[in-house]
């Protein structure tokens, strides 16, 4: 199977939008936010919706945004920190396409978080310290699904090569 569609995976701050486009504009192919996407489909925001609505409805459509992702070609997806670990979404991003966990500790995440607390929401009125044990808890919730990703990416690697270098070596080994 040749690599078509791509699932970053990964925390917040961990650079998955940040290498979703870059990687896409390189390959030439679509790039999908599935938060902005399902803002725009529902014309609402993240926030608004998980307070009107909750987070299981939330979850509910991130799952329709998944298996909308499923149909498409030549696109790289940059999901949301939590959609791994809801709805088998980790299942069918491993069925459909190429999942890659951009790692990154909890420190350095941290330090990445820093200057964006007042627009994430989960995050915003937490000092220091309560940030540091907050993204130490989520990543321990978190990780197992991250891990089931196909590959593990050092998210501190610089640029896009390394990630063209993943597809390139993913679908070479694929050729059988």
């Amino acid at each position: 199977m040749t690599v078509t569609r791509v699932f970053l995976t990964g925390f917040m701050g961990s650079g998955k939008t940040t290498v979703g486009q870059m990687l896409a504009r390189a390959l030439k192919w679509q790039f999908i936010d599935l938060d902005q996407h399902i803002e725009k489909k529902h014309g609402q925001s993240i926030p608004h919706i998980f307070s009107t609505q909750g987070e299981a409805a939330f979850r509910q459509m991130e799952n329709e945004a998944i298996n909308e992702m499923t149909q498409l070609s030549n696109v790289i997806v940059s999901t949301g920190g939590g959609t791994p670990c809801f709805h088998g979404n980790m299942d069918l991003m491993n069925q459909s396409g190429l999942t890659i966990y951009l790692k990154l500790d909890a420190e350095v995440l941290k330090d990445r978080l820093m200057p964006a607390k007042k627009s994430r929401p989960l995050i915003a009125n937490k000092s220091d310290s309560e940030l540091l044990d907050f993204i130490r808890e989520k990543l321990r919730e978190r990780e197992m699904y991250y891990m089931q990703s196909a590959v593990k990416a050092d998210a501190t690697a610089v640029g896009v090569a390394p990630y063209i270098n993943i597809i390139e070596m993913y679908n070479q080994s694929n050729k059988g």
